[in-house]
Parts: C-alpha cells; sequence; structure tokens
C-alpha cells in the first residue's frame, strides 16, 4: 500500500477507499446498496441500454475513434465463415463460422474508465505539475502509452478491468430531461436538475447510478449512421459542467455513476470561465479525476422512458459490467434495466 501523493486536488476523495484504491464510489455499492436496486424490479420486464455498437456512424463526429470493422481468418481455400468443417463418409457435416473485430472501446455507448481522463497537478510536492490520474496514478508509470515507452502500454491501473471486477449493479435513477425540454438545447444546472427530479418524485441516494435522458441518442438513431454535427451541437438538454452548484451536489449525493444518452454527459465545448487555468471538461474533471466517478455515454434510454413515464417511477435495476479487458481506458457494454 503506498500513498501516491503529498497534495490532493481540492474537492477530491483521493485516499478515503484507501491510498491503493482503482475503482472510486464504486465502493458504495454495498450488497444494501444492491438489494435497494433489486427491490425495483416489480414486473420482471428488461430494456436494453445500448445503442448498436457500429452508431454514430462513419467517424465524422470522432475523427480519433471509427466504427467497428470484422475481419475473418483464411481457413482452406476460403475463411473460416461458412466453412464445411467436419467429414463423414464423403459428405461435409458441419459449417461453421468465426469473425473478429477492430472496436474503439469508446465509439459508442461506453463506460469511462478512471484511466481515460487526469490532469496536469502537482501531486508530489516539488512545485512542479505532472500527469496524474485519480488517486495519484501516474502517467508514464502506471497508465502508459507509446510515447511513454515500447511495451507494457496500456493502463497498469485504473483500467476498465477493475470496474468490471467490482460488480455493476445497483439502483439506476432516471432524470428525465427529455419531458421537460424535448430535443431543444439546454444547460441543465442544479437548479434544474433538481427541479425536474422533485418533479418526478425521485431521490438519488448513496449507491445510486443517475441516469440522464435527453433525446440525444434517438436523434443518433434516426440520422441512421449518417449524424449531423451541426444539427447535434444545438439538440437536447445537456449538463452545465461549469454550474458549481451542481459540481458540489455531484459531490456530495453519493451517486456512484453518472449514465448519460449524450456524448461526454457534459456540454462541450464548456461555458468560459474567468481565471487562466481551468479543465476544458469541468465535469469529467471532478468526476474522474477528483472523485472516482465513472461515466457513461451514448446509452439509449427511449423505451425504459417510455415505461417509466407510463406506471410514474423514476427507478429500476441496472445491470451494465464492461469488457474485462485489462488495460484499456473504455469499454463498450450491452447495460440491461430491470423493472
Amino acid at each position: 500500500m503506498t500513498q501516491r501523493w503529498k497534495n490532493r486536488p481540492e474537492g477530491s476523495n483521493w485516499g478515503d477507499f484507501g491510498p491503493d484504491d482503482q475503482i472510486g464510489r464504486m465502493n458504495l455499492i454495498t450488497p444494501e446498496a444492491r438489494l435497494r436496486g433489486a427491490r425495483e424490479i416489480r414486473e420482471g420486464h428488461s430494456f436494453c441500454l445500448s445503442l448498436p455498437l457500429d452508431y454514430p456512424g462513419g467517424n465524422a463526429l470522432f475523427p480519433l475513434r471509427r466504427e467497428p470493422v470484422f475481419h475473418h481468418e483464411p481457413r482452406g481455400d476460403g475463411h473460416n465463415f461458412n466453412y464445411e468443417m467436419s467429414q463423414v463418409s464423403g459428405c461435409y457435416c458441419d459449417v461453421i463460422s468465426d469473425d473478429a473485430v477492430t472496436l474503439f472501446t469508446q465509439y459508442s455507448t461506453q463506460w469511462d474508465a478512471l484511466a481515460h481522463v487526469g490532469m496536469m497537478f502537482d501531486a508530489d510536492g516539488d512545485g512542479v505539475p505532472e500527469k496524474v490520474y485519480y488517486n495519484g496514478y501516474r502517467a508514464g508509470i502506471d497508465i502508459v502509452g507509446p510515447d511513454d515507452r515500447a511495451d507494457d502500454l496500456g493502463a497498469q491501473a485504473l483500467g476498465i478491468e477493475n470496474l468490471a471486477v467490482s460488480g455493476v449493479q445497483g439502483r439506476g435513477v432516471m432524470a428525465d430531461l427529455e419531458a421537460r425540454w424535448g430535443r431543444d438545447r439546454h444547460l441543465v444546472g442544479y437548479d434544474d436538475l433538481m427541479s425536474v427530479l422533485d418533479e418526478q418524485g425521485a431521490e438519488i441516494e448513496q449507491g445510486d447510478f443517475l441516469c440522464l435522458y435527453t433525446g440525444f441518442a434517438d436523434l443518433i438513431l434516426s440520422m441512421k449512421k449518417r449524424p449531423d454535427g451541426d444539427v447535434l451541437a444545438k439538440s437536447c438538454p445537456v449538463l452545465d459542467g461549469r454550474d458549481e452548484k451542481l459540481l458540489n451536489w455531484i459531490t456530495d449525493s453519493g451517486l456512484v455513476a453518472i449514465c448519460a444518452d449524450n456524448f461526454a454527459v457534459e456540454a462541450y465545448p464548456a461555458r468560459v470561465p474567468e481565471g487562466d487555468s481551468f479543465p476544458a471538461l469541468p465535469l469529467h474533471n471532478l468526476c474522474l479525476f477528483k472523485q472516482g466517478i465513472h461515466l457513461g455515454e451514448l446509452w439509449y434510454f427511449a423505451e425504459l422512458a417510455e415505461f417509466l413515464r407510463a406506471h410514474k417511477r423514476s427507478a429500476f435495476f441496472l445491470t451494465a459490467p464492461p469488457l474485462r479487458l485489462p488495460g484499456s481506458v473504455g469499454s463498450p457494454l450491452t447495460p440491461v434495466a430491470t423493472v
């Protein structure tokens, strides 16, 4: 057990779950928290909360992320796909198909690992900021890229596999922002969010997943894999990451993750604040870097939201494990809501 920092960022919880913690606020998903979530199962219906993983389509929106590409290994005179595998008395009986895929882990419905966003911060107290991630883990030592060295690449700490083994199940609570603002662009601060939750009779408790339905993923689907970036940038409500009251509430609420159906969860680019130094992604900075709160992006909530509206409910049981992929800074997933 090693404390990797002398200074911790203001407003952070570094060390509160132990000096070697790598799952942050997921530590608050206790057996009691899971049971509270399980009690939201009343009718046994389930909803898939993932987009098809080849959406949004193309890479005009994400120049550094690309949609999945399938590959097939050669076998015999062809490929290991529709391959006649076994032969009995001169008759081929079995046909087999295998495939592989190049998959950008944060292209579609995804979890951000705590290794996804760090900050320049003087954690060791020498007066010089260094690249640091949650709980003091270091770039180039714990989170290693090809510009750092040639081997042992990836997140040696804070990788997405830590979230996978934590058991990502609990009580999800939907804030139905689409019901209030429709497809209009609106920056949602603390007062707006509290108003929506109050109107729904919803309450966030320690260990809960806050799920934001904005209608953004529905708009993505309607574009049939030809997303219009200009339209998307002007559409749907989104959290205002510069709202200090909102950030303080997230810190104090005890929620373990924020899952949204839009890009980035927060408005990007964010409003420009006063001062010369500030994070470009203030909500990411608070959640991933300071508090160890995982973020889910581009989830699909439309069908679940319709059910919850019709039954005047806001809570459900959520199961949302990422891939157990050691070293990755994010992961696609297929979350399931059970009501």
